[in-house]
């Protein structure tokens, strides 16, 4: 892979696990609610999850959706479905729920949650089919796609982890909290399209 082939794949990668989404939702959350060693598990069954669906697509996972477009509605259906349910979840906690909820998702909630939400399969499928080389440098350029959505997914997961530990500082009363909760649930309901 050339300089410029990786550049593109570090702004795409970047850009994909960077910006909102349900799992950057999930883990500033959990980062609000539970602090950072719960929301650090969790990280890292995403990116777990992340890979192994990245891997899959590069093994040929892919190319289901081409020969089984019912495939892709039926995808969409559950993961929209899921995202609306966690949104739901989201916004109707109260504080005394909140308490009561004493953990955050575990690492293998967090992996098999990727195979239900659909900005997922789109990073997976998109940067598969879009920065690997044909011929044999096929397996050493999807490493390497693999490789970067790795270490910039967790970077860019620490980053708003952390803006979920600040945001704890702020939230003091349950009037606070529902309030934390509502924006969540819209920002999570809101990236259900993507």
């Amino acid at each position: 892979m050339d300089f410029a082939l990786l550049a593109s794949v570090a702004a795409f990668a970047f850009a994909s696990c960077g910006t909102p989404g349900p799992n950057n939702m999930l883990l500033t959350s959990s980062a609000t609610r539970f602090g950072y060693r719960p929301t650090l598990k969790l990280l890292l069954g995403i990116m777990f999850g992340l890979q192994l669906l990245m891997l899959l697509t590069a093994l040929g996972l892919g190319q289901l959706f081409l020969f089984w477009p019912a495939l892709q509605w039926g995808l969409k259906l559950a993961g929209s479905g899921y995202l609306l349910w966690l949104a739901y979840k989201i916004g109707s906690a109260d504080a005394q729920s909140m308490r009561a909820t004493t953990h955050s998702m575990s690492w293998y909630q967090g992996a098999l949650f990727q195979f239900l939400n659909p900005k997922a399969w789109l990073m997976a499928v998109s940067a598969i089919s879009s920065f690997t080389l044909a011929g044999e440098q096929y397996w050493s350029s999807a490493w390497v796609v693999l490789a970067i959505f790795l270490s910039l997914g967790l970077v860019t997961g620490h980053i708003w982890a952390f803006l979920g530990l600040n945001l704890r500082r702020w939230l003091h009363t349950p009037t606070d909290w529902r309030r934390f909760n509502y924006v969540m649930a819209l920002l999570q309901g809101e990236r259900m399209s993507v």
